[in-house]
């Protein structure tokens, strides 16, 4: 979740120290308070205008979200649907051939346990594995 994000935003800022993300339900979502005029829309910034613009990181990045997880059924325009974000950074990550795996879980909640059950080993399996 935010913790999820805190991680992302530690290896995009500091690839030389932090190249595995692991993120369950991550909030990349406008979740900043006050508002940064730089980032307006918190970290949505991400996969809206972060990582297109930049040169592609050394980084290796796990994402999982519920297709039920928060705020599932908001509009794009409230900057806080936790599905949309992470199919979003997807995208972002592909177009920009990152390496990453993306799952989403059919009738998954935010970090839904039973997800987390079932791919935890294989997510730390694959990102401890050959990669950056």
């Amino acid at each position: 979740s935010s913790g999820a994000a805190c991680a992302f935003t530690m290896a995009w800022f500091h690839p030389d120290r932090w190249r595995r993300v692991l993120s369950y339900s991550g909030t990349f979502v406008n979740q900043q308070s006050p508002p940064d005029p730089a980032t307006p829309r918190g970290a949505w910034e991400y996969h809206a205008a972060l990582i297109p613009a930049a040169p592609r990181k050394p980084l290796k990045i796990w994402l999982e979200v519920g297709e039920r997880d928060l705020h599932a059924d908001d509009p794009e325009e409230t900057w806080h649907n936790w599905p949309l974000a992470n199919r979003r950074m997807a995208a972002a990550l592909a177009a920009k051939c990152y390496d990453y795996r993306f799952t989403l879980s059919r009738e998954g909640r935010h970090f839904d346990q039973r997800v987390l059950e079932q791919t935890l080993p294989e997510a730390i399996e694959w990102l401890w594995a050959e990669g950056p």
